[in-house]
């Protein structure tokens, strides 16, 4: 897809744990790609689109928020640019130029990102991913500097669940870097560091990505997006009805132990909360695989959620029952 004027468009993703680094270096492709290599750039910040999300159970209309960043991203790609957005989209008698629309979010899951890469498809827009890889220690340390700062474990919790692309299992992600967060003692200083540390290879990802747009689907897929919810609703079901048993077995063994009345309410509560947590995953990734194809039939979802929720429930009741 072209704007008007015939120049191109690259979506550009930044992921990865919150405080490694990401706005910095969106702002600072904002300030850096338009004199250097005469590029527009457009920034648009989730964090201020959509409150900040935890890892874990979603809280209701996180989705739904998720997927208005999409529409409106998917307006700004149609319709004329509204006044957020001029700078970075049109400026009128000029020639067309790139435009790099810089995408600032945690994308800590591959379904997150792979929405995005399916928006490109549909528009046939380039797209490239760059992972900002930090210590957890440093992300914990910015963030605890931060006016509003996200908890410790909120962030140590998303640091266990993140998915780093992986361009050798998934082609999609084959326009990735993976970036080492520098220590910068202000910001005026990032963009010297930038420029001379991996500015290039930037510059590099984002010209191979332009190059390079996605394709776009050009069959039917009303019936296969049809079949891929009713797999993934099905997956899904299976799954919620074998932790529900787990959860059920586990209750009647804290019974039989003894443990308190008052604390059975709260080891209900948090074995419900463990299962809400699980099924989220598995619902992430059962759409990732339907969307990619990545089918295994051998594969039982309700046995593989049974082991693993069942070790997790156990590892909570004995917390209880060892008391």
């Amino acid at each position: 897809m072209e704007r008007a004027g015939g120049s191109r468009v690259v979506l550009c993703l930044l992921c990865g744990l919150p405080a490694a680094g990401k706005s910095t270096l969106s702002r600072a492709l904002s300030r850096l790609l338009p004199p250097h290599q005469g590029w527009d750039c457009s920034v648009l910040a989730y964090d201020e689109l959509i409150p900040q999300e935890a890892p874990g159970p979603p809280e209701p209309g996180w989705k739904r928020r998720r997927r208005e960043v999409l529409r409106q991203l998917e307006r700004l790609l149609r319709g004329p640019p509204g006044p957020a957005a001029q700078r970075g989209l049109q400026e009128p008698g000029a020639a067309p130029r790139p435009l790099c629309i810089v995408l600032d979010d945690n994308f800590y899951y591959r379904s997150m990102r792979y929405e995005v890469y399916q928006l490109a498809r549909k528009y046939s827009l380039s797209f490239c991913q760059l992972f900002l890889e930090g210590p957890l220690e440093q992300c914990l340390r910015r963030n605890r500097l931060r006016s509003h700062p996200l908890p410790d474990e909120t962030i140590r919790l998303m640091a266990t669940r993140i998915e780093p692309p992986d361009p050798r299992k998934n082609t999609w992600e084959q326009n990735s870097l993976v970036l080492k967060s520098p220590e910068c003692p202000s910001e005026d200083e990032y963009d010297a560091v930038l420029m001379k540390g991996c500015y290039a290879q930037i510059i590099n990802l984002l010209a191979t990505a332009l190059e390079n747009p996605v394709k776009q689907n050009e069959e039917n897929t009303e019936q296969k997006e049809a079949d891929r919810v009713a797999c993934a609703a099905s997956t899904v079901h299976q799954a919620d009805q074998t932790c529900r048993r787990v959860i059920s077995q586990t209750m009647k063994e804290a019974k039989d132990k003894n443990v308190l009345p008052s604390e059975m309410k709260s080891l209900a509560e948090e074995l419900n909360k463990l299962k809400a947590a699980f099924l989220e995953d598995l619902r992430q990734e059962t759409h990732l695989k339907n969307e990619t194809g990545q089918q295994n039939h051998s594969f039982d979802p309700a046995t593989s959620v049974f082991s693993s929720f069942q070790r997790e429930a156990t590892s909570v009741v004995n917390k209880y029952i060892l008391k």
